[in-house]
């Protein structure tokens, strides 16, 4: 399973953990992804998503067509 949002296209960054010796370790920082469900009531459906917590709070402010038409996602992961 990927981790990456798919509304934002969100996934994960690279960065140090720096110890007190000034050691550096890269690791990975992940995105906060859930399975969210959410109903669009233009096309009457439930579609379920893999999105992260920022873009569940976008989403509930605009709406789920705007916010994908606002981040340029394609329309078709809504075909499942």
């Amino acid at each position: 399973m990927s981790q990456v949002c798919e509304i934002t296209g969100k996934k994960h960054m690279v960065s140090n953990h720096v110890s007190h010796s000034h050691v550096r370790t890269k690791y990975k920082q992940k995105p906060n992804l859930q399975w969210k469900k959410f109903f669009i009531p233009e096309l009457n459906k439930t579609v379920r998503l893999r999105v992260s917590t920022s873009a569940i709070r976008t989403i509930s402010k605009y709406g789920l067509l705007d916010t994908m038409k606002r981040y340029g996602t394609d329309m078709s992961i809504l075909k499942q």
